[in-house]
């Protein structure tokens, strides 16, 4: 009973997106339409949306969590497939007695140096939560750390990605090309060889400008320290390459280590050509869902035409019946106006028969004989006395059937019209005498429609 009662409920404009619900998705069980169209608010086009992405494996689109400080939202993530690539590069061991040596004097100051600063950091964090924790404004970390990193290494490097790491792995996903992901450490004794020969080789750089986006931040801001936990990496300089991969971006690969420039462009090479295929599915599937929401839409606008010329047409049809039923109505109301105007005109005339005067004796000295010819050329007679008002001649005249409703009584000659007829300036006309009359008179009467 509840159903039938959410049935009848329904508005006219939730019954047709019901119908059109059901003709775009070919689902044929209603209560199930109904069910997905309640869940998204009876917005047609999101529920349609999801409806389809559900059957491709795709995200549901329907109340996504709301951007925290205006940051897109991050797709959906694979950090550590089963196929990842990880190279990870070792330091190159000293070479000759000046190297050992410098490198043995120099040990125990970086020793020194990396421990007194790893218990003040870890002193500090004792004493207050790190910083860094607190993303409030990713673009502008990654804008600092680009003007820093100009500043101190020069301009000579990869095109960085203008925008945070939300933004790069969104339009990275949107393109469908490969996203490099530099975490830059400030500390490591490694990181300015690697920015002045691996970075700043021009090969490189033009190989990463052509091939994919690259995105760098400092990891002792909070956008770049975010990313580095969640990538989680070992040591510096870092690399991950991320690509769109069984619709989520996936880190397919992770070089640590001073890696130098040919072997890095050796090493991307390989990891695009191993991932080519990856994106390949991805642009075919996209091209087809393309299509498919294409060829939905003009389906969608086709249906929309033809609801709309079928609405014009009921409405034109609604029209044409309503002046119909208009006319029928007046037809109705003038024939019900026209009985009760018949009606009152035999309930006056039996009112006025009440009240003429009987008919006068022949032989009575002050009758008057009325002769009145009707306009069908039929005569009627009757006596009156002539001191009586004229408008009991106007009464019997009225109270004939053969005489019209609307009329006037004339003399012959000289032709005139007889006041008989009483009105509001004159409720008693004069008597038959006072008009003029003699002792038989024929007169005329009228009709004014005539």
């Amino acid at each position: 009973m509840a159903e039938e009662n959410e049935d009848v409920d329904l508005t006219q404009e939730q019954t047709e997106k019901l119908l059109h619900f059901q003709d775009l998705t070919g689902i044929e069980d209603i209560d199930r339409c109904k069910g997905i169209l309640r869940e998204h608010n009876w917005d047609i086009e999101i529920a349609v949306q999801d409806t389809f992405n559900k059957r491709e494996g795709a995200p549901n689109v329907f109340n996504q969590p709301e951007a925290v400080n205006n940051e897109p939202r991050e797709p959906s993530m694979n950090l550590q497939p089963t196929d990842q690539r990880v190279f990870t590069v070792a330091r190159p061991p000293p070479q000759g007695i000046y190297q050992w040596l410098y490198h043995v004097i120099i040990f125990p100051f970086r020793f020194v140096y990396s421990t007194l600063l790893d218990l003040v950091r870890f002193t500090i964090r004792l004493i207050r939560p790190d910083p860094r924790r607190n993303v409030t404004d990713p673009l502008g970390d990654v804008t600092r750390f680009i003007n820093s990193y100009e500043e101190t290494l020069g301009t000579t490097h990869p095109t960085f990605y203008q925008g945070s790491y939300s933004q790069a792995l969104n339009d990275a996903k949107r393109e469908l090309r490969f996203l490099c992901v530099y975490l830059h450490g400030d500390d490591h004794q490694d990181t300015g060889d690697f920015c002045r020969n691996t970075l700043g080789n021009q090969d490189l750089i033009d190989f990463i400008n052509t091939r994919m986006l690259f995105w760098a931040c400092n990891t002792n801001s909070p956008e770049g320290f975010r990313v580095s936990r969640a990538l989680k990496e070992n040591t510096y300089p870092f690399l991950a390459l991320i690509v769109l991969r069984q619709n989520k971006m996936t880190v397919v690969a992770r070089i640590e280590g001073p890696i130098g420039p040919g072997e890095l462009i050796e090493k991307l090479e390989r990891i695009l050509q191993d991932n080519e295929a990856s994106l390949i599915a991805a642009r075919a599937e996209r091209e087809e869902r393309d299509f498919t929401q294409t060829l939905r839409r003009e389906q969608d606008a086709a249906y929309l035409e033809s609801l709309k010329a079928d609405q014009e047409k009921e409405r034109k049809r609604r029209e044409e019946q309503d002046k119909i039923d208009q006319e029928k109505q007046r037809l109705v109301d003038e024939e019900n106006k026209r009985k009760e105007m018949i009606q009152e005109r035999e309930r006056m005339k039996e009112e006025l028969k009440i009240e003429i005067p009987e008919e006068p004796a022949v032989d009575d000295p002050d009758v008057v004989r009325i002769v009145l010819k009707l306009p069908h050329g039929s005569r009627i007679e009757r006596r009156f006395l002539k001191n009586q008002s004229l408008k009991f001649l106007y009464y019997f005249a009225f109270c004939h059937e053969d005489c019209p409703d609307d009329f006037h009584v004339v003399t012959n000659f000289p032709r005139r019209t007889v006041p008989c007829e009483p009105s509001k300036n004159g409720p008693d006309p004069p008597s038959f005498e006072e008009a003029g009359l003699g002792k038989n008179e024929m007169l005329f009467v009228q009709d004014n429609e005539a």
